[in-house]
């Protein structure tokens, strides 16, 4: 089968589709015939070799965490799927004609496997820095960096859940954030006073998402460093703040990220796809920054 791979760390140009063994599914596992992958930025900060003293690879290694398309092999222990089901979840090396998902949910009807794709690593980060954040209903949350993958799935979630959320973006963005029910305001200078503008009775939490270095502002705005979280700064303990990494129930989330789906409450939109081939422009795509919604690798 087709899959991308890299030999060596480096820039996307490191990155080839090469014909590989087909994966297959273990205990607990369901293999898909992958309809699409998204594009997150761990898989370029892997690729870079950012991540290889804390998750050291075998080179050659396969790329993508993210995946939607259709169960082909069901892993000893797994009940309530089959072959044949459409669904969407997280695995590894999901740039690819096959892949292994651990974790996985139903696709609902009219969700499409493009879209669905991008919403694994966002929907399940979104649900668990809000928790580890404690914001609750009635909080008004500040979302540093919501107009990517991961700030979109918060700020609906968010919502659903009551609170009132303020985003920051690119200018260009500022109406996707308004779409998506936050109130939205630049980066940059003057962060603090635009946001005290908009909430003059304060900042109940912060969630830095796009780790631009603005940890000492949210802090100021929360005055608790401990309600301040960063899922990219990883200096923010330095301030007092906390960090936030890794899955814990996936498969809980994505049942959440479709019912709200079906609810009509969440939608990650797909601002760009990009064939197999073109895997290294996904993800350069990605790290260039600036995107509304998700980056998606077709395949077939």
């Amino acid at each position: 089968m087709k899959a991308v791979q890299f030999a060596e760390y480096g820039g996307p140009e490191v990155l080839r589709v090469v014909d590989v063994e087909e994966p297959h599914a273990g205990p607990g596992q369901v293999r898909i015939a992958v309809r699409a992958a998204g594009v997150n930025a761990l898989d370029w900060k892997i690729r870079l070799g950012f991540m290889k003293e804390v998750r050291p690879l075998d080179l050659p290694a396969g790329t993508g965490l993210d995946a939607a398309g259709v169960v082909d092999e069901v892993g000893e222990g797994v009940e309530g799927v089959a072959v044949g089901d459409r669904v969407f979840g997280a695995g590894a090396d999901t740039f690819a004609e096959k892949a292994v998902l651990t974790d996985w949910a139903a696709l609902p009807d009219g969700l499409s496997f493009e879209e669905a794709a991008g919403y694994p690593v966002p929907v399940e980060t979104a649900t668990r820095i809000l928790a580890q954040v404690g914001a609750k209903a009635g909080e008004t949350v500040l979302v540093s960096g919501a107009a990517g993958g991961v700030g979109s799935a918060v700020v609906q979630i968010a919502k659903d859940r009551g609170l009132r959320v303020i985003g920051t973006a690119s200018e260009r963005n500022q109406e996707y954030l308004r779409s998506l029910g936050a109130e939205p305001t630049t980066y940059g200078e003057g962060l603090v006073e635009r946001i005290r503008a908009l909430a003059p009775d304060g900042v109940d939490a912060a969630l830095d998402i796009a780790g631009s270095g603005v940890i000492p502002e949210l802090v100021e705005l929360t005055g608790d460093p401990q309600r301040v979280l960063s899922i990219a700064d990883f200096s923010a303990p330095e301030h007092g703040a906390q960090v936030s990494a890794g899955g814990r129930d996936r498969e809980a989330a994505f049942a959440e990220a479709a019912r709200l789906y079906r609810a009509g409450a969440l939608r990650i939109p797909v601002e760009r796809t990009f064939p197999l081939a073109e895997a290294g422009a996904a993800q350069q795509a990605s790290q260039d920054g600036h995107v509304a919604g998700r980056l998606v690798v077709t395949v077939g």
